[in-house]
């Protein structure tokens, strides 16, 4: 059977259970794909093919023994290099951490094998995880397989990258400020960010999280359609009692009507002419599909949510992450910084305080607003992906990248979901729109997601163009 990696997951692991395939033969046709492609996109920097084909020959062994090997049965997918696994540097993007070696697994790839999962490799990120660009001086530059003139989004670019161009039926990847969502848009895939809480996440290589990253921070699925981010979800939503914010929470939640909310520009947020087009084609798919879409001026607050979501990211323990900046050297993650310094340091206990405090009152507003609109459909960016690089460019340019992005970073800090669902192209640039639901409401949010997804998508996997 050829091209075994254009595939769903789903289709894979349906034909691996009923043995029409192997999994090893799965293997075998993702680490073709990743040979032929990675070495033009680099979104892969980590991968051992043996341990590959060893995993895979565990699975068909079960398989053989008659055991339900779990939902992604023999499915490659790939996890993003700042997160633990055995025996592999969780680097997170930088120099400084080319030496950490896990010693045992994050619960994302412990649930990922237990669904059967097969890990194909690392994808890259930018140093620290911290822009919506991914290059950093220990694995360099990824490139977006459909532009390689665009980012391919961040941090989780790789993820996106590799998903985008067949490398892998899923990938996992991390967000704390849109770093599932933004790549996910960039590479034209889908990606879900879950509630906090959601999936249990841990890197016993690293130092504890401060409380910052502790309550906003999540991993998650990318992938080429809803139905793979569905199963995605539902694999790395296992117990693991090493995440003390884990909670088994149902997938489904109850019934609510089928009427969603439509802002064009949430909170003021500038949004070009492109992105309000394919928010408006979102809405009009929605109610072709039996929902209620109402068109809404604004939406409960989202920049002083962002700005306090800033301030836990980076202005809790500003000078330390500074410091740690400076010894790697690297520009992208000192930009970063430097540019937000302003509006981040210093960050007292009083201001400390201040932040969590003001959490309760607008996670509050939020969910109320849920209660009228079970869904909230709003542009991922105000503009299309950027060019590959325009933080970098001048402080106008750095102004205006952290501008477009003020849905992605104040979403989570009330912890809520949000679906980026790719609905088309603008020439050769990717579109798409933010889905957002009440915590635990993952749900509603694919529920729509798949409304929309069936009015059209970006052909996916491609091969990567220059």
């Amino acid at each position: 059977m050829q091209d075994l990696w254009r595939l769903p997951a789903a289709d894979v692991a349906g034909l691996v259970t009923s043995k029409q395939i192997s999994a090893k033969e799965a293997a075998l046709a993702a680490l073709g794909r990743l040979d032929a492609v990675n070495p033009s996109i680099n979104a892969v920097v980590d991968h051992r093919p043996q341990d590959v084909l060893a995993e895979a020959a565990a699975i068909d062994a079960a398989i053989m023994r008659g055991e339900d090997v779990g939902p992604l049965a023999g499915v490659p997918v790939t996890v993003k290099v700042n997160i633990d696994q055995e025996g592999f540097a969780t680097t997170n993007g930088l120099k400084l951490q080319r030496e950490v070696i896990a010693r045992s697994n994050s619960p994302v790839i412990d649930n990922l094998r237990k669904a059967g999962a097969v890990i194909l490799g690392r994808t890259n990120c930018p140093a620290f995880s911290y822009r919506w660009f991914t290059t950093n001086l220990v694995h360099g530059d990824t490139k977006n397989p459909r532009d390689a003139g665009i980012t391919p989004g961040g941090s989780s670019g790789g993820a996106g990258a590799a998903v985008a161009a067949g490398i892998g039926h899923i990938a996992h990847g991390t967000d704390i400020a849109g770093s599932i969502r933004y790549p996910a848009y960039a590479c034209g895939v889908h990606g879900l960010r879950p509630t906090v809480g959601r999936i249990a996440a841990f890197n016993a290589a690293l130092p504890e999280r401060s409380i910052g990253p502790q309550i906003s921070a999540v991993s998650g699925p990318l992938a080429r359609t809803i139905g793979d981010i569905r199963i995605a979800l539902a694999a790395m939503s296992g117990k693991d009692v090493r995440d003390p914010w884990w909670v088994p929470a149902p997938l489904e939640g109850p019934a609510m009507p089928r009427r969603a909310a439509l802002c064009l520009q949430p909170d003021g947020l500038e949004t070009f002419a492109e992105v309000k087009a394919a928010v408006l084609d979102a809405g009009k798919r929605l109610e072709r599909a039996g929902w209620v879409v109402e068109e809404i001026e604004t939406t409960p607050p989202l920049r002083e949510a962002a700005d306090l979501q800033t301030k836990l990211w980076l202005g809790d323990g500003y000078e330390a992450q500074l410091a740690a900046a400076e010894r790697e050297g690297d520009p992208g993650a000192l930009a970063c910084l430097r540019g937000n310094r302003a509006k981040v340091f210093p960050f007292d206990a009083a201001a400390f305080s201040k932040a969590l405090t003001r959490r309760a009152t607008l996670t509050r507003e939020w969910l109320q607003f849920f209660e009228s609109y079970p869904v909230l459909l709003m542009p991922v960016s105000g503009e299309l992906p950027f060019p590959d690089g325009l933080d970098m460019r001048d402080d106008d340019s750095f102004e205006r990248v952290w501008r477009a992005q003020l849905t992605q970073i104040a979403i989570p800090f009330m912890g809520l979901p949000a679906l980026t669902v790719s609905t088309g192209l603008v020439g050769r640039v990717p579109v798409g729109v933010q889905v957002v639901s009440g915590r635990y409401r993952e749900d509603l949010c694919l529920l729509a997601g798949e409304a929309i997804e069936a009015g059209g998508t970006p052909p996916a996997p491609i091969d990567p163009v220059g």
